[in-house]
């Protein structure tokens, strides 16, 4: 009879001890992008960029339009490079959400 209360005992203490360790990793990342914008955006029609968390399964960057939309890009498209120097290089504002 002391066996299955061990056991239990045990399993129960496992069972907190991940419930604990997963809850100290935090939250995950709040956004990551699944699918790509792959045709270029006109900079003007750019407000700002976000790289996502390198949490997310792939590398992605948020860009927020003039109309309210947040699009996904990849970081490695030419496209998104120069938008992302573009946006940096403009003066008094800042290019991160």
């Amino acid at each position: 009879m002391a066996a299955p209360r061990l056991t239990l005992s045990v399993f129960v203490l496992m069972l907190a001890f991940i419930t604990l360790s997963e809850g100290l990793r935090g939250t995950g990342p709040k956004k990551c992008c699944f699918r790509f914008h792959e045709s270029p955006v006109q900079k003007e029609r750019v407000l700002s960029y976000i790289k996502t968390s390198q949490r997310c399964p792939q590398p992605a960057v948020l860009l927020k339009t003039v109309a309210g939309r947040q699009l996904c890009a990849k970081p490695s498209a030419s496209w998104v490079k120069d938008l992302i120097s573009y946006l940096d290089a403009k003066p008094g504002e800042v290019s991160n959400l």
